[in-house]
């Protein structure tokens, strides 16, 4: 448009090449196009004189700010055939129509690559280099195209060494079947990819990583790069060995003098040389159910230091579900006569379990939605068949989960807390659920809005 090579443009003013002129109109064109969208029409000055533009402002919102979006549109053909036809203004209409019309496209082209230049290899760079993780990003086939700092830094190696899938070779290998076995999951569904694993770092040591990718879709939908970080877990890793630790040996240590404690009772309820005051056999009734309460809990203990050491095991039989739901039933209804529970799982279904394993899972589900429902005397229980797999659900009409307590609800210890309810227990009973019944080969989930109650399910595999 100027005749300039682009090196002797860039890194001059852009008054520069505004005629004297016009420079007081440049300056209202500026100060109004960070108001609103502004046009004027004006010279440049060029090699060969003056031209005419269109000059088009508006702002934009960039990550780093607003930013002021100019637009140059050369005007000199339009000048010139607005001066050879004056007096056709039919045809001077549809050259203005085509002029705005390109105006608008370039508008929405700077649009376009502004949002590109957002994502651009330098930008990322600059960004990935000065957060503490290791971040990586890869193609849509999996192949590695990138690493921050952080990763030369810990691993020791060279881009060249551990692009594409060279990654693998600083990861423990007892850790690579389930890595690979999820990647693979999440680059051909589209899926955030999630895993736990050790990498080695330059001394040869294996520290834990969370490792965490999301997809970066284009307009249409396709994935068109992932972008991953790796965490550092190794502290909190020993940390949660030290808990499990002492959680295995204070559930020990408690287990003897509960048993003690709950035989002496006992042997006190039965004293027969003289009768019992009234008060006396409440206040055994109540520390005999205090005490079952606690042994719960101390059980609940030693199952989950048992998980975390890998040794909760347990023989599978072929049972029948139904018998093992009105069961429980039967149960609950002796434990909270209060509670209408309806009974909904009376077909036959086949599957191999563990009965009392699998009844610990079912109660564990009856007591969260009795004690979570404390303006609701209605529990139902149901099974049904999706496939090669049986459903079985307790649904109740309490207080709810948010999506929040849902993503958590499974975790070690969590504990679902409202602003207008409290409930005891330690948060392990769902975790210790989850456990079991990815034992059974099945899966465990819930579907539940807030103040509209919940239906906890677990899917097991059917024998055909």
């Amino acid at each position: 448009m100027i005749g300039m090579p682009l090196e002797k443009v860039l890194g001059l003013a852009f008054e520069r090449f505004i005629p004297k002129e016009y420079e007081e109109k440049y300056t209202e064109v500026i100060n109004n196009g960070w108001e609103e969208d502004y046009k004027e029409e004006l010279c440049l000055l060029t090699n060969n004189g003056e031209i005419p533009c269109l000059i088009s402002c508006n702002t934009l919102e960039l990550d780093e700010g607003v930013a002021l979006s100019l637009i140059l549109t050369d005007l000199t053909i339009q000048k010139y055939n607005e001066k050879q036809l004056k007096q056709k203004n039919e045809q001077l209409e549809v050259a203005q129509n085509a002029t705005r019309k390109l105006n608008d496209e370039l508008e929405d082209t700077v649009k376009e690559r502004t949002n590109e230049l957002l994502i651009s290899r330098e930008h990322f760079r600059l960004l990935a280099d000065n957060i503490p993780q290791m971040t990586w990003t890869s193609l849509p086939n999996g192949q590695i195209n990138f690493y921050n700092q952080q990763w030369f830094e810990y691993t020791g190696l060279n881009f060249e060494q551990t692009k594409d899938w060279g990654w693998k070779l600083v990861l423990h290998p007892d850790d690579l079947p389930i890595t690979i076995e999820k990647y693979n999951y999440a680059l051909a569904n589209g899926q955030i990819f999630e895993v736990e694993n050790r990498y080695r770092n330059g001394d040869g040591i294996y520290r834990w990583h969370l490792n965490r990718a999301i997809p970066l879709k284009n307009d249409a939908g396709e994935i068109v790069l992932w972008v991953g970080t790796a965490t550092d877990i190794e502290d909190q890793k020993k940390e949660m060995e030290r808990k499990d630790e002492f959680i295995g040996i204070a559930s020990h240590e408690l287990k003897t003098p509960l048993t003690s404690l709950k035989g002496y009772l006992q042997l006190v309820a039965s004293y027969q040389k003289e009768e019992l005051p009234d008060a006396v056999k409440s206040y055994i009734n109540k520390a005999n159910i205090a005490i079952n309460k606690l042994q719960h809990l101390v059980n609940d203990l030693l199952d989950v230091s048992k998980i975390q050491a890998g040794r909760l095991e347990y023989k599978l039989d072929q049972i029948d579900l139904a018998d093992l739901i009105y069961s429980c039933v039967e149960n609950a209804a002796h434990i909270y006569p209060e509670i209408l529970f309806e009974n909904d799982a009376c077909k036959t279904y086949k599957v191999n379990g563990n009965p009392e394993r699998l009844e610990q899972v079912l109660m564990n589900l009856v007591n969260n939605a009795v004690k979570y429902s404390p303006n609701s005397k209605k529990v139902i229980i149901k099974s049904v068949r999706l496939g090669n797999s049986v459903r079985v659900s307790v649904t109740d009409f309490g207080i709810g989960l948010s999506n929040e307590q849902i993503e958590r609800i499974f975790e070690r210890f969590y504990r679902v807390e409202d602003k207008k309810f409290m409930a005891s227990g330690l948060g392990m009973g769902l975790y210790i659920s989850t456990e079991i019944i990815n034992a059974h080969d099945g899966k465990i989930g819930v579907e539940s809005e807030p103040g509209k109650g919940a239906t906890f399910y677990f899917d097991l595999p059917l024998i055909v």
